[in-house]
């Protein structure tokens, strides 16, 4: 089944958020997803002790450089998704990780710095393809960004990832409070309560489309351009 790496060696990208809401999603569709919690701080595997994570989402937390490739190939073989939140640094788990993946997600802020950082991954990618020989899809996720504007910064952000030809998601994780709350009340997006939490709604029509688009990317080329004749 497919297997989603989360990966930028800047920290603050928004990666952990971005690798929550896509599990939440697809939870909330019945999937059965397993998370490997590669990050050094855990943020998902403390998530998941809090009150509310359904049954249909495991967490494996116990990974290392010796163990994550067989750990990925078994959890990939008895759960519909895997999502694998990995830890900040160009090491041989991420490059490992990112090896085994149908589809890497670069989450990325609008700024200087994290764009250095996506470009980093972007080359991790390229060595990768040339060690397995196979193309690994993958893509630059915008996030916090604005509701309202697109900020300077985040426009030179887009012309550099254009310039370079570097795939850019079209879907960007806007700013909402619902994301960061997730992980104080626990359980999945739409458990958020609607009077506690401001703009719950908006916050799972942008998930949801963002799950939208990754399944989307998933789909083998022929498949996608069937799709896609279909709706025209």
């Amino acid at each position: 089944m497919p297997v989603i790496a989360f990966a930028n060696p800047k920290g603050g990208a928004g990666k952990t958020t971005a690798a929550l809401l896509l599990a939440s999603e697809l939870a909330s569709h019945q999937a059965q997803i397993t998370i490997i919690d590669a990050d050094p701080e855990r943020w998902i595997s403390q998530w998941a002790k809090l009150p509310g994570k359904p049954d249909r989402i495991r967490i494996m937390s116990e990974v290392t450089e010796d163990s994550i490739v067989d750990l990925i190939a078994d959890e990939a073989a008895r759960s519909q998704f895997v999502i694998i939140d990995l830890e900040g640094t160009a090491s041989l788990m991420v490059a490992n990780a990112i090896g085994m993946s149908d589809l890497v997600i670069i989450p990325t802020q609008g700024g200087s710095m994290d764009a250095k950082g996506a470009a980093k991954m972007i080359r991790l990618i390229r060595n990768q393809e040339r060690m397995t020989r196979r193309p690994i899809p993958h893509g630059v996720l915008l996030t916090r960004t604005s509701a309202a504007m697109m900020s300077r910064s985040l426009r030179n952000v887009r012309d550099q990832l254009a310039a370079s030809d570097i795939p850019l998601f079209d879907t960007s994780i806007v700013e909402r409070a619902a994301f960061r709350d997730i992980f104080d009340y626990g359980g999945l997006l739409a458990d958020l309560p609607v009077t506690g939490v401001s703009n719950v709604a908006k916050a799972r029509v942008n998930a949801g489309a963002f799950a939208a688009e990754v399944i989307e990317r998933l789909r083998p080329p022929a498949k996608a351009a069937a799709a896609a004749r279909e709706t025209a």
